[in-house]
């Protein structure tokens, strides 16, 4: 389980930098388990890699994100996820060649 810094806690530059640097490092974590996950998700579906992409499912996760962090909005959350998707299909692609 990892403390996620309050804003209202941080009362100098160093402290927000230092509360950005134990964000992302969660961060880093979240993301590497998200790509192994979808790397199960390619070796489940008919069609896998970048031509099994499912515009409905992102959509999906994209609004459900949204709720979640609404400041971020749609549009914003939509180019982040799509960074993040492709991302994971390279990684599982490369770990398919791998073997």
């Amino acid at each position: 389980m990892v403390r996620l810094p309050l804003t209202r806690e941080v009362r100098s530059l160093q402290e927000a930098r230092a509360a950005i640097d134990e964000v992302d490092a969660a961060l880093a974590l979240l993301l590497a388990r998200r790509a192994e996950l979808a790397g199960a998700v390619q070796r489940l579906k008919p069609v896998g890699g970048f031509a099994g992409r499912d515009p409905h499912r992102e959509r999906q996760i994209v609004e459900a994100m949204a709720r979640r962090a609404p400041a971020l909005g749609v549009d914003r959350l939509a180019r982040i996820m799509n960074a993040v998707i492709e991302a994971g299909l390279e990684a599982a692609e490369d770990a398919r060649e791998a073997r």
